[in-house]
């Protein structure tokens, strides 16, 4: 098996790379910096397997998969790699594509492995065909969301955004500049917000992750998270697994939000 690692991530190509290292069954291990470097590869060599990252500057790995697909010669059976989108994730599952979700174990890399090794070249190509438009539009979202509040609309940029508190059957937008109180449940932003970073930390709060500063654990199995500005902010236990999605790597130990 000839495999190909395609990330422009330094730590997220070594941890492909650490994890791959211990199989027996890899006759050639590969890595790229970016799309660009990887598509100067594939034209050398073939490759069997590809664990390509998504978001990736000048060439994304949707655009290279998509350039793969197009090629007239066998195409490699892709395991994506993706730090976040949710719903990138459920599009996934639902089209049978393998992925990797950062942070990732060294034996989920080993099990999309095994399932990308058995595909043959027609299943590879009818899958891919199925996945690259709904990656294309996830990836493509708006850069504001539309809210309505006291009669008008008005365009946000959803990086502005910091906490969503529920308040009975409003929920109260919080920005850096103000605030904004709409009728809407906890359960629809949460579903709406996720492809922008936004977390479920409680059940009646949301988070911007990237706002997000530090974390630290309670006796009770809670955790008090504290974002920019000194804000804090408690994590019950049923969504401290939420946590996860706050980096692309824990070094160190990390099973404290495991668990």
């Amino acid at each position: 098996m000839r495999v190909l690692i395609v990330d422009d991530e330094p730590l997220s190509r070594s941890a492909l790379e650490n994890a791959l290292r211990a199989r027996n069954d890899i006759q050639a291990l590969d890595c790229a910096n970016d799309a660009v470097d990887a598509l100067e590869l594939l034209q050398k060599k073939p490759y069997d397997v590809l664990l390509l990252d998504i978001q990736m500057p000048e060439l994304s790995g949707i655009e290279l998969a998509d350039r793969l697909n197009k090629r007239r010669q066998p195409i490699p059976s892709i395991v994506f790699v993706t730090a976040h989108h949710q719903h990138a994730v459920a599009a996934f599952e639902k089209h049978a594509v393998d992925y990797v979700l950062k942070p990732f174990s060294n034996n989920r890399i080993h099990e999309a492995l095994d399932m990308a090794i058995r595909r043959t070249e027609g299943e590879r190509a009818a899958q891919l065909a199925k996945i690259l438009p709904q990656l294309e539009e996830l990836l493509s979202k708006p850069a504001k969301i539309a809210i309505k509040t006291k009669g008008r609309i008005l365009f946000v940029d959803p990086a502005d955004v910091v906490i969503i508190e529920a308040q009975g059957n409003y929920v109260l937008l919080q920005r850096a500049s103000g605030s904004y109180l709409l009728r809407e449940s906890i359960s629809t932003m949460a579903e709406k917000l996720k492809p922008y970073g936004f977390i479920r930390i409680h059940r009646s709060v949301l988070v911007n992750s990237s706002f997000v500063e530090e974390i630290q654990p309670w006796p009770t199995g809670e955790y008090v998270l504290r974002i920019k500005g000194g804000k804090e902010y408690t994590v019950s236990r049923t969504y401290k697994i939420n946590l996860k999605s706050l980096a692309k790597f824990w070094i160190g130990d990390d099973t404290f939000v495991a668990g």
